[in-house]
């Protein structure tokens, strides 16, 4: 073999190489699994929840967003004037700028985000090798403590699943314990060789009942509940913590619990995490030029004492149900 074949098989292998598209990690985080953990947010999701703290993740490429609050544009800065190529920034008379979304959407460039001194135009997903995250992931190892690990969360990690399986096996191999935030909406073929490689996984259940589920999200939620119920007939020894968001007027009801129940039971499920519904992501929405449909004080709220008396349904029926952030993991 020739020295330029040698080189050539080098350049195929790192052409080929996986990468994933990440839009954040957090470090010391506990609520999202056993101990202290690192949590990495995949971008893309096939699920679109009206209620979603994280809209950023939905699109599975790079893009911009644009925090307005902080532009200083009533300061008379117009430093982005005229920088995107394509047109996609426009002043009114006052000065105001505004994004041509339509535009914005098929941008690979990116120009205006090297402008801004504020930040308020930004580039919110980062392209990582499996070399890359893992090098981040060894950086925090002596922060998890002996029950810590890492997180895959999103947006929706199986729709990457291809670079979260590289890093899964290298997590394997570094014995990283490895937990999950997932929809579980993908092929059941996917699913469950992903979940070869972890340890604790939490899967979305966001309402039991089709029509409501597509409502919500998007999506029906038939391969999802297929997907649950085949991994408890796979033998996986992991442990599964179903999740729900409680929304007013959507999930908050006796009968979506109830049927909840049946399902857990069916498939010899016994814990569950109810989470209190936030509007923490609201100004995500208004950054990504999109309409907030919970913005209103009160759309979507639940108290305290609703939680509770969902809990009581689920106790009553020996499963064990968690509420927000009190937890055992």
């Amino acid at each position: 073999m020739e020295p330029s074949d040698v080189t050539d098989i080098k350049l195929d292998r790192l052409y080929m190489e996986e990468k994933g598209l990440i839009f954040d990690i957090q470090s010391f985080s506990v609520h999202d699994g056993p101990g202290c953990r690192t949590n990495v947010f995949f971008t893309g999701c096939p699920l679109q929840c009206k209620w979603c703290a994280n809209p950023e993740s939905w699109i599975l490429k790079k893009h911009i967003m644009f925090a307005e609050r902080v532009c200083k544009w009533e300061k008379g800065c117009k430093v982005c004037e005229g920088k995107c190529p394509y047109g996609s920034i426009v002043f009114d008379l006052s000065g105001k700028p505004s994004i041509q979304w339509d535009i914005c959407k098929n941008c690979e460039t990116f120009e205006c985000t090297s402008i801004c001194p504020n930040n308020a135009l930004k580039q919110c997903v980062k392209e990582l090798s499996v070399d890359e995250l893992m090098k981040i992931l060894r950086r925090d190892f002596s922060n998890w403590g002996p029950e810590g690990g890492v997180t895959f969360t999103g947006g929706e990690p199986l729709m990457q699943h291809k670079f979260l399986l590289e890093v899964l096996k290298r997590c394997k191999d570094m014995q990283i314990h490895t937990a999950i935030e997932t929809s579980g909406f993908t092929s059941e073929k996917i699913f469950l060789e992903v979940m070869k490689y972890i340890h604790f996984a939490f899967v979305d259940v966001k309402n039991m009942d089709d029509e409501l589920h597509k409502e919500g999200t998007g999506v029906s939620n038939k391969q999802i509940l297929s997907n649950i119920s085949a991994l408890k007939k796979s033998r996986w020894k992991g442990r599964i913590v179903l999740r729900t968001p409680i929304i007013r007027g959507y999930n908050d009801s006796l009968e979506n619990a109830n049927k909840c129940i049946e399902f857990m039971k069916e498939n010899d499920l016994y814990e569950i995490n109810l989470l209190k519904f936030h509007r923490l992501g609201g100004t995500k929405w208004d950054q990504l030029g999109r309409d907030y449909v919970y913005n209103t004080v009160g759309t979507g709220d639940v108290t305290e004492e609703q939680l509770s008396k969902l809990q009581e349904v689920y106790l009553d029926n020996r499963i064990a149900c968690y509420i927000a952030d009190n937890t055992p993991f």
